[in-house]
C-alpha cells in the first residue's frame, strides 16, 4: 500500500504546477489588504476536490460585512478511514498577502513563472505548498482506491494572515461538530528547508501603546511644561526590567526567554523648538507558555506608576492585541509518528521546537488539542519573487499520506 501511494503521489509533479497555476491566479486578500477575501479562490478549490471525487465537501462561511460578498470561506472535505475515530487534520489558508513593491518582482505576481523545480508567485510559499500537498496526498487515496486507516479532513481556512477571526477561530467556536477529542492537527504553514523541524509551541504574543501625556511649552523654557519624549525615554529604559523580572527560559525557543521590545514610535511635534505635550510608542512582547501574561502586564502598569511618580507626567497603557502562548506535549506519539514519517521520507530526524510567531495552530491547542506545524519550506514567505519547490511539495505529500497509515495505531494512548 505505501509503495503504490508514493508512486502515484510522485507522478503528479504537473499537477503540483497546475494547481499552483490556478491558485496564484486567484489572488485573495483580505479587506484589511484592499481586497475582497477568498471567494473566487474558494469557489475554485470547491469545485476541484468534487471533480476529484471526494465523497463530503463542505462549505463553512463566516460572515464579514466588509465583503462585497458578506462572507468569508472556509471549506472541509472529509475522506473516511478505517478507524472509527482520530481524524488527521491537515489545516491550510486561502488568503494571501499583497505582492508589495512590484519593481522587486522579476515577473508578474499572479501568473506562475516556472523555473525547473521551482514555481514563483504570490502565495506560492504561503500557503499554496501546503495546501496543494494536503490535496496530493489525499487525492492518492481516492485515486489507488485505497482507504487511509485515520480518517482525513483538510481545511482551507480564510483569514489566516489578517487574524483568523473568520477562519480556524470561527470554525472551532461555530462547529464544534467538526471536531472529536481524539483529533490531531497538521499546519503546513512553517519549517526548514531541509525538513528538520517541527514546531509544537508558540510563545504568546502582547502588543502595548504606550501614551505618554506631558504639558507642551516651548523648548527654551522647558522648566514651564512636562517634556513627554524625555518620559517615554525613561519609562523605555525602566521597561527593560521586565528582562529580569521574567527570567524563565525554555529550550525550545531561541531566543530561549521572553522578549520585551519597544518598537513603534509615533510623531509627536512639528518642529524642533516645541517640548512635546504627547509622545506615543507600542511594545512586541513575546512571552513563554509557562509565564504569565496578567503578571507581565501588572508589571508593566507598576512601571507606568513609579514613572508617572516621578515625572509628573500621566501614561496610558492600550493592549492592541493580546494571543496566548499555545504548545502541544513534546511527549505526544502524534509527534513521533510524525517524526518518523518525515525521517521515512526526507532521511532526516527532525527537532521539536518552539518560535517567537503565531500560526494557525495555536487556535486548536488552545482547544486542548495536539497540533503540530511542520512543511519544508525556503522561508521567503511575504518576500517579492516569493518561490518553493515542486519536489519539495511532492515529498510533503507523501509525508502526509504516510501519517494517515504509519503503524496502523492510533494518535495517542488511549
Amino acid at each position: 500500500m505505501h509503495r503504490t501511494l508514493i508512486e502515484h503521489i510522485q507522478s503528479h509533479t504537473e499537477t503540483v504546477a497546475s494547481l499552483q497555476e490556478a491558485l496564484v491566479a486567484r489572488p485573495a486578500l483580505g479587506p484589511e489588504n484592499g481586497g475582497q477575501g477568498e471567494a473566487v479562490k474558494s469557489r475554485f478549490l470547491h469545485d476541484e476536490l468534487i471533480r476529484l471525487g471526494f465523497p463530503d465537501v463542505r462549505e463553512l462561511p463566516c460572515p464579514d460585512h466588509r465583503v462585497e460578498s458578506g462572507q468569508r470561506p472556509n471549506l472541509a472535505a472529509f475522506l473516511p478511514g478505517q478507524a472509527p475515530q482520530g481524524r488527521l487534520w491537515i489545516v491550510s489558508h486561502m488568503d494571501v498577502v499583497p505582492p508589495g513593491d512590484a519593481s522587486l518582482w522579476q515577473t508578474d505576481p499572479y501568473v506562475l513563472h516556472r523555473q525547473g523545480d521551482r514555481l514563483v508567485g504570490r502565495g506560492v510559499e504561503d500557503n499554496h505548498h501546503g495546501l496543494v500537498a494536503s490535496i496530493l496526498a489525499a487525492r492518492a487515496f481516492l485515486a489507488t482506491g485505497q482507504t487511509p486507516w485515520h480518517p482525513l479532513g483538510l481545511l482551507f481556512v480564510a483569514d489566516e494572515e489578517t487574524g483568523n477571526a473568520c477562519g480556524i477561530d470561527f470554525l472551532l467556536n461555530t462547529h464544534p461538530e467538526l471536531f472529536q477529542p481524539e483529533d490531531v492537527f497538521l499546519v503546513p504553514d512553517f519549517g526548514r528547508a531541509d525538513s528538520g523541524m517541527i514546531e509544537v509551541a508558540e510563545k504568546g504574543l502582547l502588543w502595548l501603546k504606550l501614551t505618554v501625556n506631558g504639558r507642551q511649552c516651548h523648548a527654551s523654557t522647558p522648566h514651564k511644561g512636562i517634556n513627554s519624549l524625555r518620559v517615554a525615554a525613561e519609562l523605555i529604559t525602566r521597561l527593560g526590567s521586565l528582562y529580569e523580572l521574567f527570567p524563565e527560559e525554555n529550550a525550545l525557543f531561541d531566543p530561549q526567554g521572553s522578549t520585551f521590545e519597544p518598537t513603534k514610535k509615533e510623531a509627536n511635534v512639528p518642529n524642533v523648538n516645541t517640548l512635546p505635550g504627547q509622545d506615543i510608542f507600542s511594545m512586541d512582547c513575546r512571552i513563554l507558555p509557562d509565564c504569565s501574561m496578567d503578571e507581565v502586564l501588572d508589571s508593566v502598569r507598576s512601571l507606568c506608576r513609579e514613572v508617572e511618580s516621578s515625572t509628573g507626567a500621566t501614561i496610558e497603557l492600550e493592549v492592541i492585541h493580546r494571543t496566548p502562548p499555545s504548545s502541544t506535549n513534546p511527549d505526544h506519539p502524534f509527534l513521533a509518528r510524525l517524526s518518523r514519517c518525515i525521517e521515512t521520507v526526507y532521511t532526516v530526524k527532525p527537532e521539536l521546537r518552539g518560535i517567537g510567531g503565531g500560526t494557525v495552530a495555536s487556535f486548536p491547542r488552545r482547544k486542548g488539542f495536539p497540533a503540530a506545524v511542520w512543511s519544508t519550506l525556503a522561508g521567503n514567505a511575504h518576500q517579492p519573487n516569493e518561490y518553493t519547490s515542486i519536489q519539495n511539495i511532492i515529498d510533503d505529500a507523501k509525508v502526509m499520506a504516510l501519517l494517515c497509515l504509519h503503524d496502523s495505531m492510533p494518535f495517542c494512548d488511549s
